[in-house]
């Protein structure tokens, strides 16, 4: 496991998470998100190699295809598509259970209507 966060303990466990949901940001318009997406595909295998430089090789499915790459605030909605902070790496299928939660949360649906956890980042 890395532990090399970089930021502050009020980004990382705290209410900052629920006052800055990714529920909240509206959507962009397909072509400014075509061009979010072209970014990150251009941005794609440097990004990598500059990980690797950083914490290892960028991980690998079993049969060696490369994790995606997961954008926390999602192009979709505006979310810097090559900045560090907003890329973690995922297996596809992963990936795919998480772009369809973030769907639910866009669409203010169950679960995500529902009050919480009483410490969220705790249990």
């Amino acid at each position: 496991m890395k532990m090399d966060f970089q930021g502050t303990v009020m980004r990382a466990g705290s209410r900052f998470g629920m006052t800055h949901c990714c529920c909240n940001y509206g959507k962009l318009s397909p072509d400014q998100t075509a061009a979010a997406r072209s970014r990150w595909s251009n941005a794609r295998p440097g990004f990598r190699e500059a990980w690797a430089n950083r914490f290892g090789a960028w991980p690998t499915e079993p049969n060696g295809r490369l994790y995606e790459g997961h954008h926390v605030r999602d192009l979709w909605h505006g979310g810097n598509p090559t900045d560090w902070d907003n890329i973690i790496p995922f297996p596809k299928d992963l990936h795919t259970e998480l772009f369809d939660l973030y769907n639910e949360c866009y669409a203010n649906d169950p679960p995500w209507t529902q009050v919480g956890v009483d410490y969220p980042y705790g249990e």
